[in-house]
């Protein structure tokens, strides 16, 4: 019997390793960062800080990823979600995958260094080995709010674009952070809802398999809530104006009534789960369009007016 360690590979292609950089969620992670770079710089953003701090912080996040595939191959072998990527289907191995990994992340480092700052070189790398050691290798497998203190990791970004232009982390960039932090235990907890069984038979301690559903359900709803309260703190300290406010209570009222939806009403196919899954990536996406939204309005306002 051929174990995950033990699966044959086939040929390479760019597109293993592409995948293996989990595209999807870097360009998430990109665009946070650059938010987090706008929101900093009120005077304009210099050009080498966008290109080589984007570039760092996006080639660091890919390494992580990377890195992730590596450890959780055994896992994803497992998973139907997760049993086409690159290391179980045979697309690459252990070895080369790994030098992938730590051929992106030194890139990423020398760049950030020599081109934006120390500051944030250190903050990215802690971001990296948080999420590629820390969560993936002990966090993951250990406790069911993994994802829960796993999540700082993921929250970094904007707090990283935000250190990139001013060389350091003060309360605006701790609200962005705080923000994602938030956020992440709801998003990861309704696809962990639809994914339970796969988890369980992975043997990963996701809050749905040690608590139940309807506990976890119980935990989206009250973080949804949470979410919207912390939302409302860029306003209260006017680091944010109106447009940003209108926005932030729509969407927040948005991903409560899922949740609501998804505790209160029988979900036997988890079709109300997947929708809260869906709606969380477009409430961030859309939260932090009105971040920019309601800087540059407000420029103009200042500019004109």
């Amino acid at each position: 019997m051929t174990t995950a360690s033990e699966t044959p590979i086939a040929q390479t292609s760019w597109r293993d390793y592409y995948d293996l950089t989990k595209p999807k969620v870097v360009l998430l992670i990109i665009f946070t960062a650059v938010v987090g770079m706008l929101l900093a710089s009120p005077d304009g953003l210099p050009g080498k800080v966008l290109l080589f701090g984007t570039l760092g912080i996006g080639l660091a996040a890919a390494a992580g990823a990377a890195i992730n595939h590596v450890v959780d191959q055994r896992i994803d072998a497992l998973m139907a979600r997760t049993q086409n990527r690159p290391l179980p289907r045979g697309g690459l191995d252990r070895t080369r995958a790994l030098g992938f990994a730590f051929t992106l992340a030194g890139i990423a480092m020398f760049l950030l260094v020599w081109q934006v700052n120390l500051l944030t070189a250190v903050l990215t790398f802690i971001s990296m080995i948080g999420y590629a050691v820390i969560y993936t290798v002990y966090l993951k497998r250990s406790t069911p709010q993994n994802i829960v203190w796993g999540g700082a990791a993921g929250a970094a970004p904007p707090l990283l674009g935000w250190a990139a232009v001013t060389g350091e982390v003060n309360t605006e960039a701790l609200l962005l952070f705080l923000v994602i932090f938030i956020w992440t235990p709801p998003h990861f907890w309704a696809l962990a809802i639809r994914r339970r069984a796969e988890y369980a038979k992975a043997g990963v301690p996701m809050l749905p398999v040690t608590h139940g559903v309807e506990f976890t359900k119980q935990q989206i709803l009250l973080y949804t809530v949470m979410l919207l309260s912390v939302t409302l703190l860029p306003f209260v300290i006017q680091m944010s104006g109106l447009i940003y406010l209108a926005g932030a209570v729509a969407l927040g009222i948005g991903f409560i009534w899922h949740a609501w939806k998804l505790y209160s009403r029988p979900d036997p196919n988890d079709q109300q789960a997947m929708k809260t899954f869906g709606f969380s990536i477009l409430y961030l996406s859309l939260l932090f369009g009105f971040f920019l939204l309601d800087h540059y309005a407000r420029i103009v306002i200042r500019t004109f007016f």
